[in-house]
């Protein structure tokens, strides 16, 4: 399983990363690109309607401003899209960019995260994955402890 980490442009690679730390460290294949919806749309027509034959199951796509990139890809992949609103030097403070992903016609969903959430995206993606893969549902399964634990121990340190 493969998940693709997509962006309009080589700025948003700083948000972005974060989604692509968190699928390295769950030891998840990456294919890292930038498809910009407005500057290469034959990159995206094919990429959007190829991404499924190459053994990508999750995609995830960064942008900011118009934010078009996830919706676009979603309109003609099968495939699940977690869309990540990016703050961009264009953006109208990123809401331009949140609702551009969030506000998507019946029949073609884009999972959204936080405006900048590209670590969350990277997460939904894992779980995504692990729906079917029960080794990468038990990483999960650790993680969530982790969580947990760090909040009982911060809790446990205002108490001393």
């Amino acid at each position: 399983m493969k998940v693709a980490v997509i962006m309009g442009s080589i700025s948003d690679m700083p948000i972005m990363q974060e989604a692509i730390d968190i699928l390295k460290a769950f030891e998840i294949e990456i294919e890292v690109d930038i498809v910009s919806a407005h500057r290469t749309p034959e990159k995206l027509f094919d990429f959007s309607k190829n991404a499924h034959t190459r053994g990508i199951s999750v995609v995830i796509a960064g942008a900011g401003g118009a934010a078009h990139l996830p919706g676009m890809v979603a309109s003609m992949s099968p495939l699940p899209v977690i869309g990540v609103p990016i703050k961009s030097s264009n953006s109208i403070d990123g809401w331009d960019s949140v609702l551009s992903i969030l506000q998507m016609p019946g029949g073609v969903p884009v999972a959204t995260v936080a405006l900048n959430g590209a670590k969350n995206a990277g997460i939904l993606a894992v779980q995504i994955l692990g729906s079917h893969d029960q080794s990468i549902l038990e990483k999960i399964i650790k993680y969530k402890t982790g969580l947990k634990e760090a909040v009982i121990i911060a809790s446990e340190s205002l108490q001393k």
